[in-house]
């Protein structure tokens, strides 16, 4: 009844809402090296967006997993607090020295973005509990629920959590497709759901965009 209710967007509106905030140079650059050494930015959609949920929290310090050659680094950047903070992590430390080039090229001050070479899961363990307002998730996608157990501990109350790729090229939704990327973000996206202390949202931009805030719990 909904589809009924609600149609999808034509193509040239999809076009005009991921395009309605514009990328600059720096960011048209930065993408540029990502084709370069075969690495997926985020869409503009979802950069926006990012940028966006930095401002709303007045985001100081923030996490993301997988950082490429910069570019949704960037957009979180633009939007969090003048002294904030980002810590970026990856396994490709030639990813990362290419988002330091993005970064320098957009003017961002060496000691705003720090970028730790690793694996996520052995990086995560050492960051502290309940400092951070937004971790971004953008790396091995088998690995998600293990970074949505971590970065419920990495929140504050309040924080959001982010995972990019969310619909994954139109295969979450299909319940045919069972490989094992489609199987683990499909069913993050169900944990993300049914989490009592989550408030979930999916958003539609790029290659879809799961939000969800980490609601404070009163201690027993």
């Amino acid at each position: 009844m909904a589809s009924q209710q609600f149609p999808p967007p034509a193509a040239a509106s999809w076009t005009f809402a991921e395009q309605y905030v514009a990328e600059d140079e720096i960011l048209a650059a930065a993408r540029a090296r990502a084709e370069e050494v075969g690495v997926t930015p985020i869409s503009p959609g979802s950069g926006a967006a990012l940028r966006f949920l930095a401002s709303v929290l007045d985001a100081r310090a923030v996490v993301e997993i997988g950082t490429g050659t910069g570019v949704s680094g960037l957009w979180l950047l633009r939007g969090m607090r003048a002294d904030g903070v980002l810590t970026t992590v990856d396994v490709e430390t030639e990813h990362q020295r290419l988002a330091r080039q993005t970064f320098t090229d957009a003017g961002v001050p060496t000691q705003r973005a720090r970028t730790i070479a690793g694996a996520a899961l052995d990086v995560l363990p050492r960051l502290t509990d309940g400092h951070y307002d937004i971790v971004f998730c953008d790396g091995d996608k088998t690995e998600y629920a293990a970074y949505l157990t971590e970065a419920l501990r990495l929140l504050r109350p309040g924080g959001v959590v982010a995972f990019d790729n969310a619909l994954w090229h139109d295969r979450v939704a299909d319940p045919a497709q069972r490989d094992a990327e489609t199987v683990s973000i499909r069913d993050l996206v169900r944990e993300v759901a049914a989490h009592e202390e989550l408030t979930p949202l999916l958003l539609p931009v790029g290659d879809g965009l799961l939000v969800a805030k980490k609601e404070w719990v009163p201690e027993a």
